[in-house]
């Protein structure tokens, strides 16, 4: 889908930066090429590990089993994927999607080092614009990776539209912190540990300037449980984690 429809003010900011839409794909892209090879070790840092409590749960909300078809958007490095694979067993089917080719190649080395030779597919491709069949998946699942999309509506559209009936649609995203007093602490955080982490880390603190800066740009919890009901998915359910620091949305295609 292209710059047609999608009405979000998301499109238009990378960061707290204004951007041509087109121009934030590309730096998102950029973001992701210089941060693949230690991106998942920043997500250890970054959240004392707390992210891999939020993924295990977020996968075992889906129900792996071998015969769900799974469908994982800007999964590149595996890191939902093989958590799923772990669940579902060998049989398992399962897509990951990537816009950037590097955290795909990341990912598919993870599953070499496995063992993990079939049963996966990896694909580049763009959230906004997926290369797949009308009702071709069971479960659908993005983690970490919405609030990167430029067009945010185009890509719900697109996971309608691959899903079938009776799909289902998981979202795992950081969100906004309820209470003020830990707000002010993530907050200085973000801005100050975070982007200097990523320099010393992944030597790159722009991009992690960004990420910080991306989360605050996101839609609350609220707002994107409208756009998925606007989207055509029904009993939507909004599930708060760690005191609203991330969020799991979850949809039916009925």
């Amino acid at each position: 889908m292209s710059e047609k429809s999608s009405p979000n003010k998301e499109s238009r900011w990378f960061g707290f930066e204004q951007v041509d839409p087109r121009e934030k794909t590309r730096r998102v892209i950029g973001v992701f090429d210089s941060v693949a090879d230690r991106y998942d070790l920043m997500n250890d840092l970054m959240s004392a590990g707390i992210h891999r409590l939020w993924k295990n749960r977020f996968v075992r909300m889906m129900r792996p089993a071998a015969h769900k078809k799974l469908l994982d958007v800007a999964g590149g490095t595996g890191d939902i994927a093989f958590r799923y694979r772990e669940k579902a067993g060998a049989d398992a089917t399962i897509t990951v999607s990537d816009l950037n080719g590097e955290m795909l190649k990341v990912g598919r080395k993870r599953a070499l080092d496995r063992g993990y030779v079939r049963g996966f597919d990896w694909v580049e491709a763009n959230a906004e614009d997926l290369p797949f069949d009308d009702s071709s998946f069971d479960l659908y699942s993005i983690s970490f990776g919405l609030r990167n999309v430029t067009h945010i509506d185009d890509a719900l559209a697109e996971a309608f539209r691959v899903l079938r009936p009776g799909g289902q649609f998981f979202c795992l995203e950081f969100s906004q912190v309820s209470d003020p007093l830990l707000r002010k602490l993530y907050d200085r955080y973000s801005f100050s540990i975070l982007p200097a982490m990523g320099e010393i880390v992944a030597k790159d603190r722009g991009s992690y300037q960004y990420l910080a800066e991306s989360i605050r740009q996101f839609p609350t919890r609220n707002q994107l449980k409208r756009r998925l009901e606007a989207a055509g998915f029904e009993q939507v359910q909004v599930i708060s984690l760690s005191g609203g620091i991330a969020a799991i949305h979850i949809g039916n295609k009925l």
